[in-house]
């Protein structure tokens, strides 16, 4: 980072520019001053519309009364998007906390009671449709897995056959929702476990969100996916919002729909579990 353009932002004596860990989207850096330390994520070549997303998530969250990084400004330098957050330390807490946690941001419903979004999902490689509608299959099934399996398809990642099981899978899927009673709740949008941290007190919170109104079962299924959550996260979870009958079975189709963003955004070494996981639910039925 070059010190013209950090010069750029409304900070005031920077002290030290640290570059750090961001995911695959973002570029991202800690940046101190005399007062205090940010986190600064940078877009390169991006409008600053680029954030709009996430800044939204981030509101949703603290109207939640969820603790997560705090919006100081977000622009553009150079061409390039920003956004600046305050820089939350890191220490050690408890998976129960963690799991009172969500349990708590899923009890916030939507507030025209639909699922959907102000803004679309945004990823490095692929954006969905969040308009508003009342229907989960639509968001879910149609504007999310259906644009995946045309993209795996288009991109040479899924084989004839490999569409033929996703075929069987939908209609599986279909079924299964139709007969369950979704609610349109905040969500995180992915959260896996490099999506949640505990600050130095102890306490829990989130972060990187690609909030969305949906069923909060897609949050679930996706904390099983790649690990990072204990059976004392789901014990708490549970406790404080009781899993809606028959979960188990359609905790596979977010992860399905997890994996299947990871088989389009790094190849073939998730074709296997893509795989599996739709025989998984076809043999379920």
């Amino acid at each position: 980072m070059v010190n013209d353009w950090i010069n750029q932002l409304p900070l005031e004596d920077v002290r030290q520019v640290t570059q750090i860990g961001g995911g695959d989207v973002n570029k991202a850096y800690r940046i101190d001053t005399s007062k205090e330390s940010y986190f600064l994520l940078v877009q390169p070549n991006h409008p600053q519309s680029f954030y709009a997303s996430e800044i939204a998530g981030l509101k949703a969250f603290k109207e939640a009364g969820i603790l997560a990084p705090r919006v100081i400004t977000s622009g553009q330098i150079n061409g390039d998007a920003y956004l600046l957050l305050n820089y939350l330390e890191h220490g050690m807490g408890k998976q129960s906390d963690l799991g009172k946690l969500v349990a708590h941001l899923h009890r916030h419903e939507s507030p025209n009671g639909q699922f959907g979004f102000d803004y679309p999902y945004s990823g490095s490689s692929i954006s969905f449709n969040n308009d508003w509608t009342d229907s989960w299959t639509e968001l879910f099934v149609n504007r999310r897995l259906d644009v995946l399996a045309s993209l795996l398809q288009k991109n040479g990642l899924w084989s004839s056959d490999d569409v033929i099981l996703y075929e069987k899978s939908r209609d599986i899927i279909m079924s299964e929702l139709a007969h369950h009673p979704s609610r349109p709740v905040l969500l995180h949008g992915d959260l896996w476990g490099g999506n949640y941290m505990f600050l130095a007190d102890g306490s829990p919170a989130l972060i990187d969100p690609a909030a969305v109104y949906g069923d909060r079962e897609l949050d679930i299924g996706v904390t099983t996916v790649f690990g990072g959550f204990t059976s004392e996260f789901y014990r708490a979870y549970s406790t404080a919002y009781p899993f809606d009958e028959g979960y188990e079975k359609r905790l596979a189709f977010y992860q399905l729909y997890y994996l299947m963003i990871h088989l389009h955004k790094f190849g073939m070494s998730y074709a296997g579990s893509v795989s599996a996981t739709l025989r998984g639910i076809i043999n379920e039925n």
